[in-house]
């Protein structure tokens, strides 16, 4: 009897032990020059701010009843696919023949399992589809057609391309058409990818990037967001990161595995691998962010353009959110 009382002692003491990790999470909802005072109205700004801590809620009611940091980044991310300020699920900016191509990817630090989706049209809530393809498949990636076949088999939510068109989009659209036989892409001035990083009681990193990609793309260009260690990477060994801004700069720049393997090969801190990481971007003559959260839960998020949408709620449950420098 003594040893049985011994033995639920020690469960229950390292059951407290393993859940004593205050919950963090970490939001962007992108980065771009034209996030600047004076580009947006009162009633805009207090739209946005609004729409940045209800997300931060949603994911952190998540981490606080327990969940885990994956169901945290994915519920949080659904939110902000939803809501048409942002470039990710509806209003997601078009490709150059005026439809919408979403990309999205998730990552889970403690496995370092994975999942992406990359040019899809259908499928309502591409960070659903990404964790879909990372726990029912075999894959990491997939792509179009096959993707939204992928969906379906597995019951998520289907739409019309139509769905995710806003009347504001195609307005900025219309204005800022490249004619089709240019073969370049003129950069938006704002980007608005999401995503959304998350440190869970059990210590557990994840996270998550969703996005249209860029306005007037061509030849089924796809970006940072679904590639996994560019856009969106988490390791608990480490941290998690999610990026926003000029896809190809984070690609060449292997942005977000370049944090961890900074952290893990150099010793340095969250803060110093990060910031050398968007400053290399920066001299590549990339633009954008980058949000990072280690397995301490410190945070730390940059940016080189005029703003960024972002906001967190640390480890003292203080929520903040911005906009701008």
């Amino acid at each position: 009897m003594k040893t049985l009382f011994t033995l639920l002692y020690i469960t229950i003491s390292f059951n407290m032990l393993i859940s004593q990790t205050a919950p963090v999470i970490v939001i962007h909802g992108g980065a771009g020059e034209g996030i600047k005072k004076g580009n947006f109205t009162e009633s805009e700004e207090k739209a946005y701010t609004e729409a940045l801590q209800k997300a931060l809620k949603i994911g952190y009611e998540v981490l606080e009843n327990g969940g885990n940091s994956l169901e945290a980044v994915e519920k949080t991310i659904i939110f902000l696919e939803d809501c048409p300020l942002f470039n990710a699920g509806k209003g997601s900016v078009l490709n150059s023949e005026g439809r919408p191509e979403l990309d999205a990817s998730i990552m889970e630090g403690k496995t370092l399992k994975a999942g992406a989706v990359a040019g899809v049209t259908t499928i309502k809530n591409p960070i659903s589809a990404a964790k879909c393809v990372m726990e029912k498949s075999p894959h990491v990636m997939l792509i179009g057609k096959g993707a939204e076949k992928f969906a379906k088999m597995n019951n998520l939510t289907m739409v019309k391309p139509q769905y995710f068109i806003t009347e504001k989009v195609m307005n900025e659209w219309k204005k800022s058409h490249v004619e089709k036989k240019k073969s370049y892409v003129e950069p938006p001035s704002k980007y608005g990818t999401v995503g959304c990083i998350a440190l869970d009681k059990y210590g557990n990193l994840a996270a998550g990037t969703s996005t249209g990609g860029m306005m007037n793309k061509r030849y089924g260009r796809v970006g940072d967001s679904p590639i996994i260690g560019a856009g969106t990477y988490a390791d608990n060994n480490t941290c998690a990161v999610s990026a926003t801004g000029h896809g190809e700069y984070y690609i060449r720049s292997n942005a977000a595995f370049r944090i961890s393997a900074l952290m893990q090969m150099k010793g340095l801190t969250l803060q110093d691998a990060t910031q050398q990481t968007m400053d290399f971007i920066g001299q590549l003559g990339g633009t954008g962010g980058l949000i990072a959260l280690d397995k301490n839960g410190n945070i730390y998020m940059t940016f080189n353009t005029e703003g960024m949408f972002r906001g967190y709620i640390n480890a003292d449950k203080k929520i903040e959110v911005s906009m701008y420098k």
